[in-house]
């Protein structure tokens, strides 16, 4: 036996023991025992689940080496990639690889992995395998769509002309640039590398900190390299025709190149760019090119400006070239696009498209057809697509203009990327959003694409994760646990509204989407787009240090696509008209608009920050908030079902809304007065209101559980909550957004910068000549962003503002939640870096989750904030996993959490 050694990673908790382990390999396991597998060893006399990171000849332990008890599966689950992702994220956030792992690789489905066709009762799925399906048939099934769907599915891709290759001749490529030791997808067109695979790199004890702090360093500061490999672009000829030569990769340092955006536009008038180089049904096993591309055809496309418009041109593949065999020759066919759309050298049956990208050879179906227009609108945004279509990694941070049907944009992206046989993961906040991108993107990549979610039953999500497993679907459209999905030849990495705080883990080490997405990006050259109306001060950051590019529209063409935006008062003839339009909730001037566009037949959205009937109450003479004697919860009024269903002695009456006991007889503890106010009016309360208001109309409510996706065309007026809008066909003609104070008021870092973005979200659903009235003091600078539509400036105060009273991102921080003495236990355990400041202890984060079950829960649970430079980040990273290990040593049963740049700080 030639590497007689497994060196396998156990999935232990404890952080001491977040290392490698030697293990003997039996010779009946060495074929099956191979890196990335799932193994079974034992360790202190227990059976542990692990994974097999490397095959060696020798081991660095002088002592008995153990056997391994058993491997799994022969499925390579934990490639390369992600495990060095995993390396990285642990020293990011002070955790342990286990950690991440688990939050990486989904449990096995054992009779989906293996094709079996017995079906388990209360599973999802429509479709199972057969049980006589083969091996082969079983990975092509595994990419398959089971969902349900009215959608019309994308025309199965054409494959590309048989071509031969020298099958003497291998490519160099290293195994830098690709997975070798992944298993192949059995419907590959490429051929067999008979290159003899190196093996993953061992994990040095110092390897994660030194990972970490080159990306993290990279990224906070901007400094990238230039990195090297296919596709190589070009300018040749005359015209500034684009040439897009498919190479062989060469490893170069992670980074990528900060001013790809403006280096990839033409000189001149015209802008540059590359479509689709080929069908995407043929994808190399080299990563970055196909393997008819790295001896035949390459199309270079020259997209000149079209009715004036720079960035919208057509797209052509024509006929199969075929070189040399064996060499990397490429026959490079030059195309030149009029102002009509048309090319006389196009040859019969070959497609080309006014003002749109379509790929497609002779006699063939369109393999890939968008419109560019809707990029031309966005400063660079032709430039972008040059680039990404080219292979390359830019990454930019696009605010999409109001009205924009992003979800097609994103699918847009996902399909240039697609289209050069690389991979795109594309992530949302919800379930909601990740329908409506998966729709997309199935018009245009059809089975390509598969959606990942925690909502799918545990057949279904390991069915479609092995299909990206295996790189028979190119596109994954999914929520927080997508960033981690195993692509082959990842491409892009693109996020929708970082902001939403789902994005946050929940689950230890408690990673970022946003940050593991950008972490994975430059680790890997991948193109990064984070996309949103809205902008976090964390993508703020990245772009004023030069790591991203701003991808915005023009003030011109945003106003032009905006809706009128206003607020009651904000100017001294509005308040002539209604002198007490700050004053009450719903003023004079949002009762006109919402008539004037019921009267039109459009529909009117109404954004109510809480739902429920009433929500919060308090006195009303010294306005102390009103609690429950028992328990010390919020009270608050039922909605109008519930007290016609009660007597009439309890139909005012508030109960608490965590232990449900009626406060019939309430006293401030204050003053002593038995009057409530409301705070608050929720979303039941304020439908009835305008029930009442607008008779005939039909009021209709979205929130909590009865949350609506769509609504049918005509008058009606919407009450929705906050992130709960629904969408309306051809948009509401009004939006009313109402109690902006309760957003704005919140004790929160992120309430200015979240509240905003909530705005933004439903006034993108008006139309273009529609109107929005926000009820808000117009000379708050949140307000005055949302009526000037922006966005970047808000989010550059706000970072600015940040940095200067010191939060992130302008600076680490690490949140230690425990109580006193586990607390203590660690602080005395570690070795701080200089210059770190200590702030508190101060009590946990109302609605912040405890680091302890409900069993051993204390009464009071403390948080310590340590804060640090961005630059001394990963040295306090590494200090709290090492006191953590020695803490664990310990046996310390306290629980303790630790949290790098939590969302809620406190």
């Amino acid at each position: 036996m030639e590497h007689p050694i497994a060196r396998v990673l156990p999935l232990l908790s404890p952080a001491h023991l977040d290392r490698d382990f030697d293990y003997l390999v039996p010779p009946d396991l060495d074929a099956i025992a191979q890196p990335g597998v799932r193994v079974r060893v034992r360790f202190a006399g227990r059976l542990i689940d692990g994974y097999l990171l490397e095959r060696r000849t020798h081991s660095d332990h002088g002592g008995k080496l153990v056997k391994l008890e058993r491997v799994v599966s022969g499925e390579r689950v934990l490639t390369p990639e992600i495990a060095k992702l995993a390396t990285i994220v642990a020293a990011r956030y002070a955790g342990t690889r286990a950690d991440v792992l688990r939050l990486a690789i989904p449990p096995r489905h054992a009779r989906t992995e293996t094709g079996g066709s017995k079906k388990k009762a209360g599973d999802s799925d429509a479709e199972e395998e057969d049980s006589t399906t083969s091996p082969s048939d079983t990975a092509n099934s595994v990419g398959e769509d089971p969902r349900a769907s009215s959608v019309a599915k994308a025309p199965r891709r054409v494959k590309p002309a048989d071509i031969e290759l020298d099958s003497t001749r291998a490519p160099e490529v290293g195994p830098a640039e690709r997975p070798r030791d992944l298993p192949e997808s059995p419907d590959t067109d490429a051929p067999t590398w008979s290159a003899q695979s190196a093996g993953p790199a061992s994990v040095g004890a110092d390897s994660p900190a030194s990972e970490a702090d080159s990306v993290e360093t990279a990224i906070a500061e901007g400094s990238v390299g230039d990195r090297s490999g296919p596709p190589v672009v070009s300018g040749v000829g005359t015209a500034a025709e684009l040439t897009v030569e498919m190479s062989p990769p060469t490893p170069g340092p992670a980074g990528g190149d900060a001013d790809l955006l403006d280096s990839a536009r033409a000189d001149g008038a015209a802008e540059k760019w590359s479509g689709p180089l080929g069908p995407p049904g043929a994808v190399s096993d080299a990563g970055t090119a196909r393997a008819d591309s790295a001896v035949g055809e390459v199309v270079s496309v020259d997209a000149a400006s079209v009715d004036g418009r720079p960035g919208v041109g057509a797209g052509l593949s024509g006929p199969s070239g075929v070189g040399g065999a064996g060499t990397a020759a490429s026959v490079v066919v030059p195309l030149r696009v009029d102002a009509t759309g048309s090319d006389p050298a196009l040859a019969e049956g070959d497609s080309v498209g006014t003002g749109s990208q379509v790929l497609a050879h002779s006699g063939e179906e369109p393999l890939v057809s968008f419109d560019l227009a809707p990029w031309g609108r966005y400063l660079h945004g032709a430039a972008f697509m040059t680039a990404l279509a080219a292979g390359k990694g830019p990454r930019a941070a696009w605010q999409a203009l109001p009205g924009e049907d992003w979800p097609r944009r994103l699918a847009e992206l996902a399909a240039a990327v697609v289209a050069q046989g690389r991979s795109a993961i594309l992530m949302v906040p919800d379930q909601r959003d990740l329908d409506r991108v998966l729709a997309e993107c199935d018009r245009l990549v059809g089975d390509s694409a598969v959606g990942l979610s925690a909502g799918l039953g545990p057949a279904a999500r390991y069915r479609r994760w092995l299909a990206v497993l295996r790189g028979t679907a190119r596109v994954v459209v999914g929520t927080r646990s997508a960033v981690f999905a195993p692509a082959k030849d990842l491409g892009l990495m693109a996020i929708w509204d970082d902001g939403d705080d789902t994005y946050a883990e929940p689950r230890a080490p408690y990673p970022h989407a946003r940050e593991v997405a950008m972490l994975r990006s430059h680790e890997t050259g991948a193109a990064f787009v984070a996309a949103g109306f809205a902008r976090t001060a964390e993508i703020q950051a990245v772009v004023e240090s030069g790591w991203a590019h701003d991808l915005v529209a023009d003030r011109a063409v945003v106003r032009a696509a905006s809706p009128r935006i206003s607020a009651p008062g904000d100017s001294d003839a509005a308040l002539e008209r209604d002198p007490i339009a700050r004053a009450v909730r719903i003023p004079e001037t949002a009762f006109r608009a919402a008539r004037s566009a019921l009267k039109e037949g459009a529909g009117v959205l109404v954004q109510v920050p809480r739902r429920g009937y009433i929500p919060s109450l308090a006195c009303t003479k010294c306005r102390t908030p009103a609690r429950c004697r028992r328990c010390n919860g919020p009270l608050a009024l039922p909605d109008g079902r519930a007290r016609h269903q009660e007597s009439q002695d309890a139909a005012h009456s508030p109960s608490c809304r965590w232990c449900g006991i009626t406060e019939a007889a309430f006293r401030c503890p204050s003053c002593g007065s038995r009057a409530l106010r409301a705070v608050v009016i929720g979303a039941i309360r304020t439908a009835e209101e305008l029930g009442r208001a607008f008779p005939g109309v039909p009021i209709r409510g979205s929130g909590g559980g009865a949350m609506l996706d769509t609504v049918p065309p005509g008058p009606q007026v919407v009450v929705a909550t906050v992130g709960a809008e629904p969408v309306l066909p051809g948009g509401y003609g009004v939006a009313l957004l109402l109690d902006s104070w309760a957003l704005l008021g919140r004790a929160d870092l992120r309430a200015a910068e979240d509240a905003l973005r909530r705005w933004m979200t439903a006034a993108t659903l008006v139309r273009t000549h529609g109107q929005v009235i926000v009820m808000a003091e117009p000379t708050i600078p949140t307000v005055q962003a949302l009526l000037r539509w922006d966005p970047v400036w808000h989010a550059s105060a706000e970072l600015a503002a940040r940095t200067e009273v010191g939060f992130p991102p302008a600076v680490r921080l690490a949140a230690i939640d425990g109580t006193t003495d586990s607390i203590a236990e660690l602080l005395s355990a570690t070795t701080l870096p200089d210059a770190v400041d200590v702030l508190g202890p101060v009590p946990l984060p109302v609605g912040a989750r405890k680091p302890f079950s409900s069993g051993d829960s204390p009464a009071e649970v403390e948080r310590m904030l340590l804060r640090v430079d961005r630059k001394s980040g990963n040295a306090l990273a590494r200090a709290l996993t090492t006191s953590q290990a020695i803490r664990s040593t310990h046996r310390s049963d306290a629980p303790l959490r630790v949290q790098i740049d939590p969302v809620d700080i406190g």
